[in-house]
């Protein structure tokens, strides 16, 4: 391990744990180590939503339409 690794995991174990694991993810996800999807709670994915809505990003009644069609619904 490098100094500056050494360093880094040095400063980083102060951090709270859930910003510990946030940067182990990272991480690994960085070194090429396949991670689990993440499993988001009801708030995130409602935070989610709503910033899609602010970006507008919402599908038309006719893409949504196509959807249903394409799925045979």
């Amino acid at each position: 391990m490098t100094r500056l690794l050494e360093e880094a995991f040095s400063k980083v174990s102060g951090l709270p744990d859930s910003e510990q694991d946030e940067l182990a993810r990272t991480m690994l996800e960085l070194a090429g180590v396949d991670q689990p999807p993440i499993q988001l709670t009801a708030a995130e994915e409602a935070d989610l939503a709503e910033a899609e809505i602010a970006r507008g990003e919402l599908a038309s009644a006719d893409e949504v339409r196509a959807m249903w069609a394409k799925h045979g619904l």
